[in-house]
């Protein structure tokens, strides 16, 4: 078998790839999870160039009968699952804000709920 030029550049691109996301977890600019997503699709990328026959098992497990169509189709519900958890991810962080937002407004007015409720049982 002879490698073509793209089944050469592919993986050493996917391998640099892979390795600068570990390098931006390590340095705390990535977290985990982006730098095991951001391996998953290299490996996928390296490995589809390396065995073009994956894509038939794709096709295969998907029931599309064109690999193209398969490969597309497999990619949509991927980023579908992506933007899913980045939404889920925001309104975690909305809630969030909006906690420490409250709390710091309550603290500004002088009415934290738990010291305000002390002061009153001891004035009794």
């Amino acid at each position: 078998m002879s490698l073509t030029p793209y089944q050469i550049v592919a993986p050493v691109i996917a391998l640099i790839a892979i390795v600068y996301a570990w390098n931006l977890m390590i340095r705390q600019k990535k977290s985990t999870w982006e730098a095991i997503l951001w391996t998953v699709f290299w490996v996928a990328v390296a490995s589809i160039a390396l065995f073009p026959d994956v894509l038939i098992y794709l096709q295969f497990a998907t029931g599309i009968k064109s690999q193209v169509n398969a490969i597309l189709v497999t990619s949509i519900g991927l980023l579908f699952f992506m933007m899913l958890y980045i939404v889920m991810r925001i309104e975690t962080l909305e809630q969030r804000q909006t906690r420490i937002v409250r709390k710091i407004a309550l603290r500004d007015a002088g009415l934290n709920g738990g010291q305000g409720t002390k002061n009153k049982n001891q004035a009794s």
